[in-house]
């Protein structure tokens, strides 16, 4: 029978502290949705109900990324250019609350919009017997959404956590959501919704 885990995308401090680089970009959806209250909680949740945490996290910038690529597109050049989560920076540590802990399974890393693209998250996934997937993470239409749509089509269930996410605009959260987000999953709950049916 197959278990539940949760996949949490790029829980880098570029994404989630004060002085992060994308942080002024998401700040004022995530302070509305709850973003790190829902993530705190979230986490705590899962791992006293023992349910397995997954990290799925992005490609760090290094000297050198996407040189000499032929078919570099604009998640990758971004990359490149903004230098996120940089390798051996603070912003390209894990958030001191939200990075793995021991126990956890942090996959390789992704390069573009899915965790599971050219990494081995479903690998790990597979091994640890889970079939269906907790969602949450940075960002909505980003990652998250990549994800969970690379997720379904490999045939694992899907929640996605809609208040433990955030986008750079309201739109675009409640796009990821409400219109884009029960294309691929089973269900869209709050962080309040998931905790209650643990």
């Amino acid at each position: 029978m197959s278990k539940t885990g949760l996949v949490l995308v790029d829980p880098y401090n570029d994404f989630l502290a004060d002085d992060g680089r994308l942080w002024p970009r998401i700040r004022d959806v995530a302070e509305e949705v709850g973003l790190r209250e829902h993530l705190r909680a979230l986490l705590e949740g899962v791992r006293t109900a023992g349910i397995a945490v997954f990290v799925a996290p992005h490609r760090r910038w290094r000297p050198g990324d996407v040189d000499g690529w032929t078919r570099a597109r604009r998640p990758h050049t971004a990359l490149r250019d903004a230098r996120l989560y940089a390798l051996g920076t603070p912003g390209g540590e894990w958030h001191p609350e939200f990075g793995p802990r021991p126990g956890d399974v942090v996959a390789t890393e992704h390069w573009a919009m899915s965790g599971f693209a050219h990494t081995d998250l479903d690998q790990q996934l597979r091994q640890h017997g889970i079939g269906h997937i907790i969602l949450a993470g940075l960002t909505a239409p980003g990652c998250v959404e990549g994800t969970g749509r690379f997720a379904m089509e490999l045939g694992y269930g899907v929640t996605l956590v809609k208040d433990a996410t955030a986008a750079f605009t309201m739109e675009l959260q409640r796009a990821a959501t409400e219109q884009t987000g029960p294309l691929y999953a089973d269900a869209v709950l709050t962080t309040a919704e998931v905790l209650r049916g643990l």
